[in-house]
């Protein structure tokens, strides 16, 4: 069954990515705003925005989970933030207290490591240390006295208490992962149930997946199958048209704001983003209608690439991804709001005939 999520950016800047919305930003009256469009427009949930300075991840979902019935926090944190035997305690808690509405999504991406008193910038280290925390993730949410020590993390006779909230259908909270260098996918292949990818054009992705399951079956992998998903800005108008008039005057002011900006990023730490980076050298519109001109003027991560068009266009563009195997789905535009609405009723249905 596909998953179709919306995104929260969770901060108290207004202007995210475009958005026009000047105040609530940082309050838990917009978030619930948001949460609660999300589940009365079809979403399953929503992504919430990590890092430090913004609002913390955890507390937020919490909170959200409190004033919803069906919305899933997707909840973004660090291992460099939390130790594992912490998270999972509260982790469990919530997931009991929401009836199994916790998905997990681990970052290694670099953030203000200072700041929080983490140590490992090393991109080697820092992805060694998430697949020991998300082994021990699982290891504490399925059995009791786990002792496991490891070149980053130690616990001894735990017991996490309560379990998460099983079902029929999982044991635990999903564990959303991304990376797109070797180190990040061997953590995939390895430990993660899902792995998030950015909008590359469908052939890219086909390659990695491929690789991913190949990795999974020489790494002996003891779960699940690895499931995938797809990160992505969605442009949906009522016609083919109208979205690129309305796409290409938002990268216009983006270009006036910014100017043409060239990546300058550790390429050994983010690796998913030189490679979106490097799509617009291959041309505007990538498939049939990716469109890969925003990361030229400063867009960023899922804001990088963007799908445009009808809903018509977008669904057809979104079935092909799914063909190659991916059934979860992170979307959004801005306006947050507005667009929630616009692109769950206009674009889900048609996904999920």
């Amino acid at each position: 069954m596909n998953e179709f999520l919306w995104y929260i950016p969770n901060t108290v800047e207004s202007g995210h990515r475009g958005d026009d919305t000047m105040v609530g930003w940082g309050s838990i009256e917009y978030s619930t705003e948001l949460a609660r469009a999300a589940e009365e427009h079809g979403w399953g949930g929503a992504l919430l925005g990590t890092g430090w300075g913004r609002p913390d991840t955890f507390t937020v979902a919490t909170a959200l989970a409190a004033r919803t019935t069906t919305f899933k926090p997707l909840i973004a944190i660090r291992p460099g933030y939390w130790q594992p035997a912490h998270f999972a305690s509260a982790a469990a808690t919530l997931d009991q207290l929401s009836r199994g509405r916790v998905l997990v999504n681990i970052v290694s991406g670099l953030d203000n490591l200072a700041a929080y008193g983490d140590t490992k910038s090393d991109p080697a280290q820092r992805y060694a240390r998430t697949q020991e925390f998300l082994h021990l993730l699982r290891r504490l949410w399925t059995e009791e006295a786990v002792t496991f020590n490891g070149e980053h993390f130690q616990v001894a006779d735990s017991t996490v208490t309560p379990r998460p909230y099983a079902t029929d259908d999982r044991a635990h909270p999903t564990l959303y992962f991304g990376g797109a260098s070797r180190a990040a996918e061997q953590v995939s292949a390895a430990e993660a149930d899902v792995q998030l990818f950015w909008g590359e054009p469908l052939e890219g992705l086909a390659e990695r997946i491929d690789r991913l399951k190949a990795l999974s079956e020489q790494f002996g992998r003891r779960h699940k199958p690895l499931e995938f998903g797809l990160r992505i800005t969605t442009l949906v108008r009522d016609t083919t048209e109208e979205a690129w008039h309305d796409a290409e005057q938002k990268v216009e002011r983006m270009a006036v704001d910014a100017g043409e900006l060239t990546w300058t990023g550790n390429r050994r730490a983010a690796v998913g983003q030189q490679r979106l980076f490097d799509l617009a050298q291959r041309g505007e519109v990538l498939d049939t209608c990716l469109y890969t001109t925003p990361g030229k003027y400063g867009g960023g991560g899922a804001a990088t690439t963007w799908l445009v068009g009808s809903a018509e266009d977008v669904a057809t563009a979104l079935k092909n991804y799914g063909k190659l195997g991916i059934t979860h789905f992170v979307l959004s535009d801005t306006p947050y709001k507005s667009e929630i609405s616009r692109i769950g009723d206009q674009l889900l249905p048609l996904l999920r005939k």
